[in-house]
């Protein structure tokens, strides 16, 4: 009796069939699948994405590598629900098979809308948009930095309106790409130069109107921080009136278009002309008001009577002079002759108290030797020599007897 002899396969060997079977079926080649992402990881040295796909009742396995990873315009995250389009096959060596990804879009929303929008709440957490951090706009700038395309309308706008509102202003013209892959790495070049020439006073940068595509290089993160960087004040002016980019949000001032960012970046000429008009006729008018209320008071001061006629003043004035000093005169005479009357009575009194005076009347003063007057008997002794003080002289006598 014949039988077939059974299979024998190593595990390389079948998983080695199973994805030649996938990979040669080309319903598996180009497959768009939808669903949340989960588990996603960034590997931060290779750049690869891996992550799973999942819906209410399945998930499977998949990896975006780093080629295609740094194409997408946002960031996949835990959560959000994406088309993917790739190959489907086997991963030999852990037996499993998922989704090599080539490219994945946002279900229901666009990926530069969602990519924009992702930068811009990040953006804005780390405090790049703050109103703290904005500059003011010189008010009369002296060279102005222009960061556009050379070839666009937008510069010529530009030009045209700073030259028609302020021809004082230099422009500093730095040509730029504004759309396509390398327009952000210029944009962040001129920039960084402007700033190092130190006499720039403000920089506009911007572009015309176009799509979301066609603006997406001022939705770049390495340009959002060379204007959060600049120390010059940045006007952003990109697209129309309706259009918003992230480097307007980090700018320090945004205009709607191209053409309004000129017109904020200068004082309009004739505007300023009449507003010097205005202050140099209202200088003439109050000088002329000055100059005509100095007559005036002029006027009044020559009907004074000192200038109408000088020599009465000074006659009165004289006058007045020899009075006070007649006055004055009469009243020192007084003063002396008051106190020379209270001198004469200060001498009579102190000449009736004095003690020669009554000296001269014959009294005398009796004195021990150390010259302690003598008021009592009790004082001296028999035999004590004593001095007698008369008005023109003085006697030492001895005591012969005390009565």
């Amino acid at each position: 009796m014949m039988y077939n002899a059974p299979l024998v396969l190593s595990v390389s060997q079948l998983n080695r069939y199973v994805k030649s079977r996938m990979d040669a079926d080309e319903n598996l080649y180009n497959v768009f699948l939808v669903g949340e992402i989960s588990n996603f990881t960034d590997h931060y040295k290779t750049g690869h994405y891996y992550f799973s796909l999942k819906d209410e009742n399945a998930q499977i396995k998949a990896v975006m590598f780093r080629q295609n990873a740094i194409k997408l315009k946002f960031r996949p995250e835990n959560g959000l629900k994406v088309i993917v389009r790739g190959r489907v096959s086997l991963y030999e060596a852990a037996g499993s098979y998922q989704v090599f990804a080539d490219d994945m879009q946002p279900d229901g929303v666009g990926a530069l809308n969602l990519a924009f929008e992702q930068l811009k709440e990040r953006l804005e957490q780390e405090g790049l948009f703050e109103a703290a951090h904005k500059k003011p706009i010189p008010r009369y700038p002296k060279r102005i930095g222009v960061i556009t395309s050379e070839t666009g309308a937008a510069v010529q706008d530009i030009l045209q309106i700073l030259g028609r509102r302020f021809p004082y202003a230099e422009v500093v013209l730095a040509p730029v790409l504004v759309q396509g892959d390398g327009a952000p790495a210029q944009m962040v070049e001129a920039l960084d130069t402007l700033n190092t020439l130190h006499n720039i006073d403000v920089i506009i940068i911007g572009r015309g109107g176009g799509s979301a595509e066609d603006l997406w290089a001022f939705n770049d993160e390495r340009l959002a921080y060379a204007v959060y960087r600049s120390k010059i004040p940045v006007i952003s002016a990109v697209g129309h009136e309706t259009d918003f980019t992230i480097c307007d949000f980090v700018a320090d001032l945004r205009a709607p278009t191209p053409s309004a960012a000129a017109e904020l970046a200068v004082p309009d000429q004739t505007e300023l002309r009449a507003e010097l008009y205005g202050m140099l006729y209202r200088l003439q008018q109050s000088v002329t008001t000055g100059v005509r209320e100095r007559r005036l008071q002029f006027e009044r001061l020559l009907q004074k009577s000192a200038l109408a006629n000088p020599q009465t003043f000074f006659d009165t004035k004289r006058m007045h002079l020899l009075a006070q000093t007649t006055q004055f005169a009469h009243f020192e005479n007084d003063i002396l002759h008051r106190a020379r009357m209270r001198l004469q009575e200060n001498a009579a009194k102190l000449q009736a108290l004095s003690p020669l005076a009554v000296l001269a009347r014959g009294y005398s003063v009796t004195m021990q030797t150390d010259g302690t007057v003598i008021t009592s008997t009790e004082q001296i002794s028999v035999n004590d020599n004593v001095n007698i003080q008369f008005q023109n002289g003085k006697a030492v006598c001895t005591v012969k007897e005390i009565l």
